[in-house]
């Protein structure tokens, strides 16, 4: 079958990748949605079990870094179109491990740019190189009102928003040297189905189901803006078809929660779906050491997103809180398996071999 597009989905295998594949596959028949991932310890095949035998969907198992795979794989494929989503997200992890953050979001991004411009020859039209980013290359706010904005100096304070900044430089430099048609978008914190349980929402909810301690970093007084990994899928949706080459469009949930205020939020949600008294679960609540490095607050104006492009989120907090621990409660097979490691095995029948990088590390944000 000849597709009209051929869209390369990097890190399809993880959590909001994971979501972005889906949606492309499901609402684009005609498309050829190849997702790549390198299946280290988020990744997780599982997630897309629904879909793994559709015509329209292949699956290649590669690191971004290895650049002759790159090219190989453009030329294969006759790639016309990239999302690129694959990286190394989790702060505590790149407080210890750096290198790993560094090789992986910069180094990666710039071996698939130069796969990109040296396949697409300066033959951009109907070409599109979209690099998906974090809120966090913007450092911190002050509780005073002020969000983020496209022109908002860059100002990381985390190696892995250095790492995101970075990658950030090279896409824009990439436009602005050769030409090649990219985009950058910068989203706040995604939560919903299938999230590694190293994060804050999915690990709080594991660990209520297991009464086992909620680690809160210093006060809990950190902000942050949340938004439903399903409407950040149909913005990246809308942006790769409609955004305008070389823009920045920030995503956000237009959600602020302290870290506390948010984990009450929680407890008192899977207290009420498990049946338990409310307020049981509060106990479990155990104040630890602030991480170094901890942004105070991060908020996202998405004006310029929803008046050129008309998006906005679909979900209030209260409604995507509601709808996220409900899956997770009626899906505990899914997350028993990746707290236990048990999820490797499907990789081993696979690739007889188990995810890179499986230690595990509890982050809340």
């Amino acid at each position: 079958m000849e597709y009209k597009r051929n869209i390369l989905i990097t890190g399809g295998a993880g959590f909001i990748g994971s979501h972005v594949v889906r949606l492309f596959v499901d609402k684009y028949p005609e498309y050829r949605v190849i997702n790549l991932d390198k299946l280290t310890y988020a990744g997780n095949l599982a997630n897309l079990k629904d879909i793994e035998e559709k015509e329209n969907y292949t699956f290649v198992k590669a690191d971004i870094c290895d650049f002759d795979k790159m090219m190989a794989l453009f030329e294969e494929y006759a790639i016309d179109g990239v999302i690129h989503l694959a990286a190394e997200s989790h702060v505590d992890r790149s407080i210890k491990d750096p290198f790993t953050f560094a090789k992986t979001n910069v180094i990666g991004t710039l071996s698939l740019l130069q796969a990109a411009k040296l396949s697409w020859d300066g033959k951009f039209e109907g070409k599109r190189f979209y690099h998906i980013s974090t809120d966090e290359v913007y450092g911190a706010l002050k509780f005073d009102g002020s969000f983020f904005v496209e022109t908002t100096k860059y100002n990381p304070h985390s190696p892995y928003s250095a790492s995101k900044a970075s990658s950030d430089h090279f896409v824009r430099a990439f436009h602005d040297t050769y030409g090649l048609p990219t985009i950058v978008t910068n989203c706040s914190n995604n939560y919903g189905p299938y999230q590694f349980p190293e994060k804050l929402i999915p690990l709080f909810i594991n660990n209520i189901r297991h009464n086992k301690p909620l680690p809160v970093y210093g006060k809990g007084e950190n902000v942050r803006d949340w938004l439903y990994v399903e409407d950040h899928a149909r913005a990246i949706d809308i942006i790769f078809h409609q955004g305008n080459i070389a823009e920045t469009y920030n995503i956000g949930g237009f959600n602020e929660w302290k870290n506390i205020d948010l984990i009450k939020v929680i407890i008192k949600t899977v207290d009420r779906l498990l049946g338990n008294e409310e307020g049981t679960s509060e106990g479990l609540i155990t104040y630890v050491t602030d991480r170094a490095g901890h942004d105070l607050r991060y908020a996202i104006d998405s004006t310029k997103l929803k008046t050129e492009l008309g998006w906005e989120p679909s979900l209030q907090f209260e409604e995507g809180i509601e709808k996220t621990v409900r899956w997770y409660l009626d899906n505990q097979e899914w997350l028993d398996n990746v707290t236990s490691g048990a999820y490797q095995e499907y990789y081993d029948k696979m690739y007889g071999n188990k995810p890179e990088g499986d230690e595990r590390i509890a982050g809340i944000g």
